[in-house]
C-alpha cells in the first residue's frame, strides 16, 4: 500500500494554509463563519453519506476507490478517524499522536465490513457533534495538524470538507456537480486562499461560468484567467480532475502543488 501522505489532497492531510487567517483581522474571522449553519451542513451531509453507504455490499466496500492506492473502505476508516481527530482538536488535545500513529489506524480499519465501516462512521460523527455542542469559545483559536491554528468557528467546515469531497471519492455515484453550490463556492475560496503565494503558481484569476470570481497564485504580473464551472475548477484546485472543461484563452493550464 502506497504511503497516505501522497495519494489523497484531503484536508487534513496538510490542516491548511494559515494565510486567511495571518491576512484576516479577528473580528472578521468571526463575522464571516457561521459555525451552527455548517454543523447542519455536515449533519446533512453526513446523513447523505451514510445513506449512500448503506447501499453497498462488503465487496463494493473492499473496491477501489477513486483515490489512488486506497480502498472504499480506507476511505471510510479516514473519514471515522477524521471525526476523531476533530474532536481532538476542539478539546485542545493534539490531532493525531502521530503521522504513523494516523495511518496505522486507517490501515487497520480499512479492511472492516460494510456494517462495521457504517457504525463507526455514525459512531465517530456522533461523538464530533457531541463534542461540537459543548457551550465554547467559537473564536477560539485552535492547532490543526502540523501545527497549522485557524480560528474554532472553521472547524465544522473542515469537516464538511472532508465529507463532502471523499463521498465523491467512494466513486457511488455522488459527484462533484452533485455538491450543494454554495458548499461548492466556499470550498474554491478556501482552496483558492491556500494557493496565495504558493512557489511555482502564477497569478490567477478563477471565474466559474454559473457564478463567482476568486484570485489566487502569486501577486506579479497579469493574471491567467481559468474560466469553467465551479465543479470543474473545485475538481483542478482539489487534485480531483486534470482540468479538462477549464479555459484559459491560450495560455497552458498551470500545475498546482499537491495540498
Amino acid at each position: 500500500m502506497p504511503p497516505i501522505e501522497p495519494i489523497a489532497r484531503t484536508f487534513d492531510l496538510r490542516a491548511g494554509s494559515d494565510s486567511f487567517t495571518r491576512r484576516s483581522g479577528e473580528g472578521y474571522r468571526r463575522l464571516m463563519i457561521d459555525h451552527v449553519h455548517d454543523l447542519d451542513a455536515v449533519r446533512e451531509a453526513t446523513d447523505r453519506l451514510l445513506s449512500a453507504v448503506a447501499k453497498l455490499d462488503n465487496a463494493a466496500i473492499a473496491g477501489p476507490s477513486r483515490l489512488p492506492g486506497w480502498t472504499r473502505g480506507h476511505v471510510l476508516a479516514h473519514l471515522s478517524r477524521n471525526a476523531d481527530a476533530l474532536v481532538n482538536v476542539l478539546e485542545g488535545r493534539p490531532m493525531y499522536p502521530s503521522a504513523e500513529a494516523r495511518e496505522a489506524d486507517i490501515e487497520r480499519d480499512a479492511p472492516r465490513p460494510l456494517e462495521a465501516q457504517l457504525d463507526d462512521l455514525r459512531e465517530s460523527s456522533a461523538g464530533f457533534f457531541r463534542a461540537a455542542a459543548v457551550p465554547a469559545d467559537w473564536g477560539r483559536t485552535i492547532t490543526m495538524r502540523n501545527g497549522v491554528t485557524d480560528v474554532a468557528a472553521r472547524v465544522p467546515f473542515r469537516r464538511l470538507i472532508e465529507v463532502e469531497l471523499h463521498h465523491v471519492d467512494l466513486g457511488i455515484g455522488y459527484e462533484l456537480e452533485d455538491l450543494p453550490a454554495d458548499f461548492t463556492a466556499r470550498e474554491i475560496a478556501f482552496l483558492a486562499d491556500r494557493f496565495v503565494g504558493s512557489p511555482g503558481v502564477p497569478a490567477l484569476r478563477l471565474n466559474a461560468t454559473d457564478g463567482g470570481t476568486w484570485r489566487t497564485g502569486g501577486a506579479d504580473g497579469e493574471p491567467t484567467t481559468v474560466t469553467g464551472p465551479a465543479p470543474a475548477l473545485l475538481g483542478w484546485l482539489a487534485g480531483r480532475r486534470d482540468g479538462t472543461g477549464l479555459h484559459t484563452g491560450g495560455a497552458p493550464l498551470p500545475v498546482l502543488p499537491a495540498l
